[in-house]
């Protein structure tokens, strides 16, 4: 069963190669940290604070290619934790077919923020996180 999340808060620090966005359940207290890289990060922080761009980046470019086919983002989900690496797919809706996109969360996270598509993450990998 996935469990839906929210972004609770992202913690950039540019002396470091690894960033840190932390994900809490909507309905409930657990919290759930990811380390991801300073783009992705940059990325979501910019969706975030809706900092224009000039040309599109790769999330926005992924984004535009969706809509273009007729397709709708409709959630992101963390699915599962293979040797402390996070996965994480794109649910896409397309002329009524579900369309499932392995993505790396980080990525997935930044294409959703400004989209505001929901995130879930599988309880197995929420309780495999936390032990």
């Amino acid at each position: 069963m996935a469990i839906q999340m929210e972004l609770s808060r992202i913690l950039i620090t540019e002396t470091q190669d690894y960033q840190l966005i932390e994900l809490r359940e909507v309905d409930g207290e657990r919290t759930f940290p990811i380390v991801i890289g300073l783009y992705e990060a940059a990325a979501i922080e910019r969706r975030l604070k809706n900092i224009p761009i000039k040309r599109p980046q790769t999330h926005e470019l992924l984004a535009s290619i969706i809509e273009e086919m007729g397709g709708r983002l409709d959630r992101i989900v963390i699915n599962d934790l293979k040797e402390h690496t996070f996965f994480a797919e794109l649910v896409i809706e397309r002329d009524g077919e579900v369309i499932r996109v392995d993505s790396r969360p980080s990525d997935a996270i930044a294409l959703g923020i400004a989209n505001e598509v929901s995130i879930y993450v599988e309880e197995h990998v929420l309780e495999e996180a936390s032990s």
